[in-house]
């Protein structure tokens, strides 16, 4: 068996999707997360997966259930010119602007830019300021 890696530690095990149209949101994932600088996991006809996410169709054995209504994502950016290339990725491959980069109020130094994905999740990429992380994640090998 191939040795694969996980991160986990950053509040949430993993969030699942159920989309209309896998492709679509492959396409719009795909461009949001080499924004981000993060890597897609791996994929298959019936979902696909990145970090803490997984993406499915309806009819996924994974799914267990159906369409579901609008999620709200956020993922982490690792500065403000990040925040920019998600919103920008996300507008050319199938994302509706939800709210244009820039600075919110949810606490001093918030920057976050929001999307709605092709099946209107409501998709946002935020920097929290200059911060120290002790580190970047817990890393499970197995």
């Amino acid at each position: 068996m191939e040795t694969q890696e996980l991160h986990r530690g950053r509040l949430i095990d993993h969030v699942q999707l159920v989309v209309r149209n896998l492709a679509a949101s492959q396409a719009f994932y795909a461009a949001a997360f080499k924004a981000l600088n993060v890597p897609m996991g791996g994929a298959t006809a019936e979902y696909f997966w990145a970090d803490e996410l997984f993406v499915s169709t309806a009819d996924s054995v994974a799914a267990q259930g159906h369409l579901t209504g609008r999620v709200h994502l956020a993922f982490q950016a690792q500065d403000r010119n990040m925040v920019h290339a998600f919103y920008e990725a996300a507008l050319a491959h199938g994302g509706q602007d939800n709210g244009a980069p820039g600075e919110r109020p949810y606490h001093p130094g918030y920057y976050a830019a929001f999307v709605l994905d092709p099946d209107g999740n409501n998709i946002e990429a935020v920097f929290h300021g200059e911060a120290k992380r002790s580190a970047p994640s817990v890393e499970i090998t197995f």
